[in-house]
C-alpha cells in the first residue's frame, strides 16, 4: 500500500512544467494544456493513485464513472470519501439524483465545461470507458428516436434472452454487434436506437467533435489478472460488510426500486437480499463474480483503446508501492 505521498511542485504556476526540484516556471498561453488521464479495470487502485498524483502535483481530480454521478450512492460505487475529497479537490461526483438519466454525452459535457473552469494541472480518473471516449474523441450527433422504440426494446429485454437484443443490433450493425456483449442490454437498447437510420459504427466516425486544446497523457492501470480479480473479491465483501444493504434499502425507499443505477453490480445482489430472494453470502458471491465479469470487459476496452491512442502500462495496482514512482516519472517526462 502506498502509505507516503511523495509532494512535489508547489509553486503558484497553474501547471508544473519542470521537475519538482527545478525553478517555477509559468505557462505559455499558446501551448496545449496537459491533462493526465488516468484508467484501469475496477479495483485496480485508480482513486490512491489519483490522489497520490494530486497532491505531488496540487491537481484536481475529474471522475470518470457512471455511477459515482449519483448521490447517496455511495458503498456501492466506492466512490471517495469524505476525508479524500476533503484533501484534494474532486469533481463530477454526486450530479444526479438515482432517478435522472446521466449519458456518456452528459458526462461529457459536465467534463468540458469544468476542464475549461480549471487553473491546476487536471487529472482524469475512472474506468468508463465510453464515457472518456464521449469526453477526448466525441460523439456524433444523436438522431432523432421514436419515444415507443426504447420501452418496447425494454420490454423485450426484460421478456426475452439477452441474446435476442444482440441478434437484433447485428441485423442493423454486424460490427458494432461485435464490440457489445450479448448481455448488456443497455448497450445494445441504445446501439439499436441509433442504428435505425444508420450503422452506429458509421456514426462513430462522422462528425464527432474532438477535445482540442489539450496535449494528453494516459496512464493505464493493467495489474496481474489473479491479483487483480482477489482484490475484486476483498472489495465486494467488504461493500456488504460497510451496510451496502443498508445503503440499498435506504435509496429504494427514498427513490422506489426501479431505478436503473439499483441494476449496478452489488446494489442487484443487495436489492435481491432485501426481497429475500438470496442470502447475503450467496448475493456477495454473485457481486464478485459480476465485478470479475465486469473487470475483463474493462481490460478488453482499454487494451483496444491503447491500440488507437499511445498509452503507458502501470503494471501494478495503483496502491503498490512500485506504481507511484513509475507514475511520477513519466508524468514529470510529459510537463518538461
Amino acid at each position: 500500500m502506498i502509505t507516503a505521498v511523495h509532494r512535489g511542485y508547489r509553486g503558484d504556476t497553474p501547471y508544473p512544467h519542470r521537475h519538482p526540484d527545478s525553478q517555477p516556471c509559468t505557462l505559455n498561453p499558446a501551448l496545449m494544456r496537459p491533462l493526465i488521464v488516468l484508467t484501469g479495470p475496477t479495483a485496480s487502485g485508480k482513486t490512491t493513485l489519483a490522489l497520490a498524483l494530486a497532491q505531488h502535483f496540487q491537481a484536481e481530480i475529474l471522475a470518470c464513472d457512471s455511477l459515482t454521478v449519483y448521490r447517496h450512492m455511495n458503498l456501492g460505487t466506492a466512490k471517495p470519501t469524505p476525508a479524500e475529497r476533503r484533501l484534494i479537490p474532486h469533481h463530477l461526483l454526486d450530479l444526479y439524483d438515482p432517478p435522472q438519466p446521466c449519458t456518456a454525452g452528459d458526462w461529457a459535457r459536465h467534463a468540458r465545461t469544468t476542464l475549461s473552469a480549471l487553473t491546476s494541472l487536471p487529472i482524469i480518473a475512472g474506468g468508463t470507458g465510453l464515457y472518456l471516449r464521449a469526453l477526448l474523441d466525441g460523439l456524433f450527433p444523436t438522431p432523432e428516436i421514436p419515444p415507443t422504440l426504447r420501452p418496447l426494446l425494454r420490454h423485450r429485454a426484460a421478456t426475452r434472452t439477452g441474446p435476442h437484443l444482440h441478434r437484433t443490433l447485428s441485423r442493423f450493425d454486424p460490427r458494432a454487434a461485435a464490440l457489445i456483449h450479448p448481455n448488456d442490454s443497455p448497450k445494445l437498447i441504445r446501439a439499436i436506437e441509433v442504428s435505425q437510420s444508420q450503422p452506429i459504427t458509421d456514426q462513430w466516425t462522422a462528425g464527432r467533435d474532438a477535445l482540442t486544446g489539450y496535449r494528453i497523457l494516459r496512464l493505464n492501470l493493467s495489474p496481474p489478472r489473479a491479483e487483480l480479480y482477489t482484490r475484486i473479491d476483498l472489495r465486494a465483501r467488504a461493500m456488504f460488510h460497510s451496510g451496502l444493504i443498508e445503503e440499498t434499502r435506504t435509496l429504494i425507499q427514498t427513490f422506489g426500486p426501479h431505478c436503473r443505477p439499483f441494476q449496478a453490480l452489488g446494489y442487484k445482489q443487495a436489492a435481491a437480499v432485501l426481497a429475500g430472494t438470496l442470502t447475503e453470502p450467496e448475493a456477495i458471491t454473485l457481486a464478485q463474480q459480476g465485478h470479475r465479469n465486469y473487470a475483463k470487459r474493462q481490460l478488453t476496452w482499454f487494451r483496444r483503446e491503447s491500440q488507437l491512442h499511445p498509452t503507458q502500462t502501470l503494471p501494478y495496482p495503483g496502491d503498490d508501492p512500485r506504481t507511484l514512482p513509475l507514475a511520477l516519472a513519466l508524468i514529470n517526462a510529459f510537463l518538461a
